[in-house]
């Protein structure tokens, strides 16, 4: 079956790799969503991806978003992926650093799924919340991400309390919390360590997350990872 998706942060990494899995089924449409415009160049050689700059780090997220959307008659799927991360000890952490991070790692994501749920109450729909296990309760946590797990952390908390709201109506949100997958944000929160995970592996197990796991559960919060970190 036809679905049109829209993956938000990408252009690099497991982002990048969903979008180019996605689109591999002709019969999907995928709308490519983020702030850089160079790096969405490659998506946009696939006939059914549209690519958009949108960028979660600035005012009314939700408006820019709504107009985004607009020209869809519906929304199938919706994968926040996009994320900010500011790895300083704590004492270091700017007020800038902590808008940032909460701005694209939390707000930005409630006011793009605002967005979103008027093109799926009618229909139904997959949000599928990328978070970290940095966010997830009781794992081990590492010093200098206090920015970023705290803010992951609440990603999870939306997660639940989006689902509850939304029990009544034909929308599922689950939250994957993603453990060390090779990218350039793991390289940036740990220099020199080799994931056992590649980015296009987690990508293919996020599609098939996004297309069939909502039919099952519904606010779910999973840990998915090999090693620590």
């Amino acid at each position: 079956m036809n679905k049109t998706i829209v993956v938000v942060g990408a252009s690099r990494g497991i982002g990048k790799e969903l979008v180019k899995l996605l689109a591999a089924n002709p019969a999907h449409h995928v709308l490519a969503l983020a702030r850089n415009t160079a790096a969405l160049a490659e998506l946009s050689t696939f006939p059914n991806v549209q690519v958009q700059v949108f960028d979660l780090n600035t005012q009314d997220v939700r408006g820019k978003a709504t107009a985004l959307f607009a020209g869809l008659e519906r929304i199938d799927i919706l994968v926040n992926n996009a994320g900010k991360l500011v790895n300083k000890p704590f004492l270091e952490l700017t007020p800038a650093d902590l808008e940032e991070s909460y701005q694209v790692n939390v707000i930005g994501v409630m006011q793009t799924v605002q967005a979103a749920v008027p093109k799926m109450l009618s229909t139904g729909g997959h949000i599928v919340n990328i978070s970290s296990m940095g966010g997830f309760q009781g794992t081990v946590k590492f010093a200098g991400l206090s920015a970023y797990s705290t803010s992951k952390a609440a990603v999870v908390s939306f997660t639940e309390l989006f689902a509850e709201e939304y029990k009544d109506t034909a929308i599922k949100m689950n939250c994957l919390c993603l453990g060390s997958v090779q990218t350039e944000m793991l390289e940036a929160a740990f220099p020199g360590y080799q994931a056992s995970v590649s980015a296009p592996q987690m990508a293919n197990y996020i599609a098939d997350f996004a297309l069939h796991a909502h039919q099952w559960m519904h606010g779910r919060i999973i840990p998915v990872s090999l090693t620590t970190p």
